[in-house]
């Protein structure tokens, strides 16, 4: 073959094969950005499910310290409660166990 004849040949040919890398390239970067999209998106995902999942753990965390709050102040007040009632019960018998002394004084002093 002549010289000029090859050299078209090699040029179409080398002008095919760029083409179709080219497509290729061009193929491949639209499917990497394609990816990237959906990875971007999947960890947008993944971050609101955590924060969503904290916010509800603060949450009930609140309200069981709050809960434990309510629960220490009745135990503080029933507990208020039984030592007056056990202070009153301690004065009833303090007084009774006095007027029986006073009584069996005054029994002890008429004999």
């Amino acid at each position: 073959m002549q010289l000029r004849t090859m050299a078209t040949l090699v040029a179409l040919a080398l002008a095919a094969t760029l083409t179709a890398c080219g497509q290729d390239a061009n193929q491949a970067a639209e499917k990497a950005k394609e990816s990237a999209a959906k990875a971007a998106d999947a960890a947008k995902d993944a971050a609101k499910s955590t924060s969503d999942a904290a916010k509800e753990a603060a949450d009930k965390a609140a309200a069981t310290a709050t809960s434990a709050a309510d629960a220490t102040k009745d135990a503080a007040a029933k507990a208020a409660d039984a030592s007056s009632d056990a202070a009153s019960k301690a004065a009833d018998a303090t007084k009774e166990a006095a007027d029986k002394a006073v009584a069996a004084a005054k029994e002890a002093a008429k004999k």
